[in-house]
């Protein structure tokens, strides 16, 4: 396959799990995917050597650090992102999980399951992880656990 049209399948998946519009953020070049051998589905997505997304059997895109910092440029992916009080953001760069309690703000695209960002009062990712609740219930709950943070700005 050739890189434009890896581009464009890679632009056509970040859409449709992030939201319209955000794969403008995308660089437009630099991006590797690499192929599962025995079902032929994408499983890597590299951009200019570092990991990017790992995607899922079931379709999801698991974002790491570096590919939820390249999508917070767009505004629209807000919508995927938590927004977290800044006296615990140092608890999720340790990779510990966000609570309803400490939530400031939460997107309406937020599904449980889902692949989230979060960020801190500045919107500068600090973790990925999985939503538990949706993005209107975080904000409503005071206790409970709001993401299960996978991966946390360890500073």
């Amino acid at each position: 396959m050739g890189s434009q049209d890896e581009n464009r399948r890679l632009g056509i998946m970040v859409d449709y799990l992030f939201g319209r519009g955000v794969s403008r953020a995308l660089p437009k070049d630099g991006f590797r995917l690499f192929y599962s051998r025995r079902s032929g589905r994408v499983k890597l997505v590299h951009h200019d050597g570092k990991l990017f997304a790992t995607v899922k059997p079931n379709g999801a895109m698991a974002l790491s650090l570096y590919g939820a910092t390249v999508l917070s440029k767009s505004p629209r992916f807000r919508e995927n992102c938590v927004q977290v009080n800044d006296n615990v953001a140092e608890f999720v760069r340790g990779g510990k999980s966000v609570f309803c309690k400490f939530v400031k703000r939460a997107g309406k695209n937020i599904y449980p399951k889902s692949e989230v960002a979060v960020v801190d009062g500045k919107w500068r990712v600090i973790g990925v992880g999985m939503a538990v609740l949706n993005g209107n219930s975080m904000g409503q709950f005071k206790t409970g656990v709001a993401v299960k943070v996978r991966l946390g700005l360890a500073k």
